[in-house]
């Protein structure tokens, strides 16, 4: 048995056909994962590539290329993934001293979750959020103009 649910398996392969090549749907497929199991295991990758045609270690070029993906359970997402961008702009507008203040509020350094699993903080390098800098990625959604005061709000919400 493996780790993929036949559910999961069956959403991937309804990719495929909106692709001119399976291996393209190698990213929507870690995602997919990612998404569900909030880290993608070995075996996972291994899935990926058989359902694809693929050798796992195209699957693993792919996953390790982009940094947004955990390979470890130990490293394992939070319910929410919490994103500070560090870009320039951000760095101007305070970046670095909000990040310091998340890491203190939550207990956590980022690239970690918090010890009850709801929060997993991350710093980015860029978010495409410029014009509201300094600004934080929750989950998909931009927040704008994060002081450390409107993070503790964040927080908290996140924590019920």
């Amino acid at each position: 048995m493996g780790v993929l649910s036949e559910d999961l398996k069956n959403r991937i392969r309804a990719y495929i056909p909106r692709y001119p090549r399976k291996q393209a749907v190698t990213l929507p497929a870690l995602h997919l994962v990612h998404d569900e199991l909030r880290y993608v295991p070995t075996a996972a990758i291994e899935e990926i590539a058989e359902i694809l045609d693929l050798h796992p270690s195209e699957v693993q070029d792919t996953m390790t290329f982009y940094q947004f993906f955990k390979e470890k359970e130990a490293d394992k997402l939070g319910k929410n993934r919490v994103w500070v961008c560090r870009g320039l702009a951000c760095m101007l507008r305070g970046a670095y001293e909000l990040i310091d203040h998340c890491e203190h509020k939550l207990g956590v350094t980022c690239g970690h979750r918090t010890d009850d699993g709801k929060i997993t903080l991350e710093f980015a390098e860029c978010i495409g959020a410029c014009e509201g800098a300094p600004a934080v990625l929750l989950n998909d959604e931009h927040v704008m103009d994060v002081t450390p005061e409107k993070a503790d709000e964040l927080f908290e919400k996140l924590k019920k």
